[in-house]
């Protein structure tokens, strides 16, 4: 069996029948189940930039002897063009993966992603210790392995590498906690995603500890069990790169005694659909774009002198907030809130906005109402939902009809500023008259 043969064994290509197909255009190629007796299906993936491997079992191979490559392997190894590999519905047996991730050391792969993985047992990190890999960016999903707390020897083995990783994702994977000591190889990690797994408020706290994450920059928490809004607030202080955090999905609470203070590097924050009736605070004192839509919103009266974007669609508004409190604002979403009417002096202020987007709102279609979006979209500023999701909701006579449809002429709108001339005219020709 010769050395490619070997190194796909242990990269879990070789199981049940199966082919490969190329997509040419996508440089993309899927394998499903590759066996020996099909290994020659592979060679058509040769270009690829992307590689995906579906299917298999790689139990039977945990004994199968991998030795050293030789420099032909090497060389054959250096002129594969594949920079991303994602393996799919497989079962890994982990003391294999340990023994065959140091052959990517000859490749140029940059991204390694398993999806819908099982890895089973404890591997020997040994091997790994002082080996540099390309890989920047590492991404699980939806994968099965044993818990991370008491795995920061075999992390240590991996520190060469781990500590120039840039991007890592574990999400969809029931991770409950993050040990302090992981935190800490990952030196050069810029890129965190935590997404839907059961991290809680008394997790974060030790995955966040001092020297853990220097470099992070996005930090994603989405969909996990945080409740408090203080505690991830003092979790993540230590953190003194990031710039965006994300925290939707979870139910988060008040605190009321709150005097936390957020990174001043924090400059992006998604709080959408975490169950808000009011604005939590205090906010990061530098944001510029600040996500609250699908919440419970009834006003929102807060000042932050460098947003940029607000976001708050699908809540329950009865006015947009104030321009003024936000000198630097360029976006404005308030899609399906209660709102009946853009006030004419907000509007003026809007006009230096470059996206506002307010459908789905029960605008009232009095002059004033509809006055307001139409000078808007005079502007260009209504975002795609323009004309046909901006619908009059009342007056009666105009109930279901259009925005843009309803008349705002001067004689129709303000019919006082038509009569008072024309009496006024009236009566100096009949002065004149006399």
């Amino acid at each position: 069996m010769n050395v490619a043969v070997v190194f796909l064994l242990g990269l879990g290509l070789l199981e049940a029948e199966g082919r490969c197909f190329f997509n040419r255009t996508q440089k993309h190629c899927v394998c499903y189940n590759l066996s020996e007796e099909s290994l020659s299906s592979i060679m058509q993936c040769l270009p690829a930039s992307v590689v995906e491997f579906l299917g298999g079992e790689l139990e039977r191979y945990i004994a199968f002897p991998i030795g050293n490559l030789d420099p032909s392997a090497i060389e054959m190894l250096g002129s594969i063009v594949v920079r991303k590999i994602i393996f799919g519905d497989l079962l890994v047996p982990e003391i294999l993966l340990a023994r065959v991730l140091r052959f990517f050391s000859y490749t140029h792969v940059q991204e390694l992603v398993f999806e819908r993985c099982i890895f089973e047992g404890r591997g020997n990190w040994g091997e790994m210790a002082l080996q540099d890999l390309p890989i920047l960016s590492l991404h699980f999903h939806n994968v099965t392995s044993a818990p991370l707390t008491g795995r920061e020897q075999d992390l240590s083995s991996l520190s060469s590498w781990l500590e120039t990783l840039q991007e890592l994702s574990i999400t969809g994977s029931h991770v409950t906690s993050l040990p302090c000591g992981i935190g800490r190889v990952f030196r050069a990690l810029r890129y965190l995603d935590m997404a839907q797994n059961s991290l809680g408020d008394e997790s974060l706290m030790p995955a966040f500890c001092k020297g853990a994450f220097p470099q992070l920059q996005i930090l994603s928490l989405q969909r996990n069990n945080l409740t408090s809004y203080h505690s991830v607030c003092e979790s993540v202080q230590l953190l003194h790169e990031l710039q965006h955090l994300d925290l939707s999905q979870n139910k988060l609470m008040a605190d009321p005694s709150s005097s936390c203070q957020w990174p001043a590097s924090l400059r992006i924050f998604n709080l959408s659909d975490t169950g808000l009736d009011e604005v939590l605070t205090p906010l990061p004192p530098s944001l510029e774009v600040l996500d609250m839509s699908y919440n419970h919103l009834h006003a929102v009266n807060i000042s932050l002198s460098s947003l940029k974007k607000l976001l708050l669609s699908h809540n329950v508004l009865q006015a947009a907030p104030s321009v003024r409190n936000y000198p630097m604002l360029d976006t404005l979403h308030l899609d399906n809130n209660l709102i009946t009417e853009l006030l004419w002096d907000e509007v003026k202020l809007l006009g230096h906005l470059w996206d506002v987007a307010a459908a789905g709102n029960p605008y009232n279609c009095s002059c004033s109402g509809a006055r307001g979006l139409q000078a808007l979209a005079s502007m260009g500023h209504l975002g795609p939902g323009w004309p046909q999701d901006y619908i009059c909701h009342s007056p009666p006579h105009y109930q279901g009809r259009l925005v843009k449809d309803v008349p705002v002429t001067v004689l129709q709108c303000n019919r006082a500023a038509v009569i008072a001339p024309v009496c006024i005219a009236l009566a100096l020709l009949g002065v004149a008259g006399a």
